[in-house]
């Protein structure tokens, strides 16, 4: 177990956020919009990614883009000449709106050129993070405003060492669908040493029901071994196959320590295909008390119409 008294060289202060992907699943609006600025109700997910790192301490965002992404960094800057109109219109609540974004972070930007994989999309973090621990949260993923997740699992890497996943048990038919985790417990209740890591393992040969959701938080060390794990599942270099290496030792005395899971209990909303991200929106309006006094009433009225 680590040291908890942690230096400052062992803060983690940096989050990275994958987004270079093509967004397929959602063609055709995607051809032109990011899939991470397709709102949840009238906020871009990804804005819900950025919050969540700021809530959990970390002011300094890298997002990995590729082309087509520029909308994304449109986003989280200044639009001068809509400020300008907002406000001449006496608009204060939708000018509060639009700063809200450009001020929630310092934000930096790397492009993937190529598109091989999430592993590779964090080792293009490297220089950028250095040789310090880092979070990684992917977009597809928004966990609740409520559930401290994030700044849960840096505590755990400041007690542990080593790099740390997020683990949410699922129904075994759902498996398959993810990577998974082989796990043993440690003193701590909602923290398991990870042995193994399964990318989508074909029913019936998981080690769990516990699979990795898309939070880390990575010890510097992962670089290394990023730079020397061959391609994996699609042709592409997988995070899970690297932080694998770290859990089992596959290289010796491997620099990173090991690999440990925070138990996740709570409640994590689904944007990677069209049918969880429409569940996520009426889950989001359901819960708006802007929205949901009108919404509400008429949801139930329209499920109790339909056939």
């Amino acid at each position: 177990m680590a040291d908890s008294t942690a230096t400052a060289k062992d803060e983690v202060t940096k989050a990275v956020i994958p987004a270079a992907g093509l967004g397929t699943r959602f063609l055709p609006v995607t051809k032109a919009a990011p899939k991470e600025i397709l709102p949840v109700v009238d906020t871009p997910a990804i804005q819900y990614v950025v919050e969540e790192a700021v809530g959990a301490g970390l002011r300094d965002v890298l997002m990995i883009t590729g082309r087509g992404k520029r909308s994304i960094e449109d986003y989280f800057d200044r639009n001068k000449e809509l400020e300008e109109a907002l406000e001449a219109k006496g608009d204060r609540e939708g000018l509060e709106l639009i700063q809200a974004p450009n001020e929630l972070a310092e934000m930096y930007y790397v492009r993937q050129g190529a598109a091989k994989g999430l592993g590779h999309a964090v080792l293009c973090a490297a220089e950028h993070v250095g040789d310090m621990p880092f979070a990684v949260l992917l977009g597809d993923d928004l966990i609740d405003r409520r559930d401290p997740l994030l700044r849960r699992m840096i505590e755990v890497r400041k007690q542990f060492g080593g790099s740390v996943v997020a683990l949410m048990e699922v129904e075994p038919a759902q498996v398959s669908s993810y990577g998974c985790a082989s796990i043993k417990p440690t003193d701590a209740e909602d923290v398991v040493a990870v042995t193994d890591l399964v990318e989508k393992p074909p029913p019936g040969e998981a080690p769990s029901n516990w699979i990795v959701i898309g939070r880390y938080v990575c010890d510097p060390g992962i670089f290394d071994v990023l730079r020397d794990t061959p391609p994996g599942r699609g042709g592409e270099i997988q995070l899970t196959d690297a932080l694998r290496t770290l859990a089992v030792g596959d290289r010796g005395t491997v620099d990173g320590g090991g690999v440990y899971g925070v138990l996740f209990r709570g409640r994590r909303y689904d944007t990677g295909n069209k049918l969880d991200y429409l569940r996520t929106q009426i889950q989001f309006a359901c819960d708006r008390p802007d929205i949901a006094p009108e919404f509400v009433p008429w949801l139930r009225n329209y499920l109790a119409g339909l056939p």
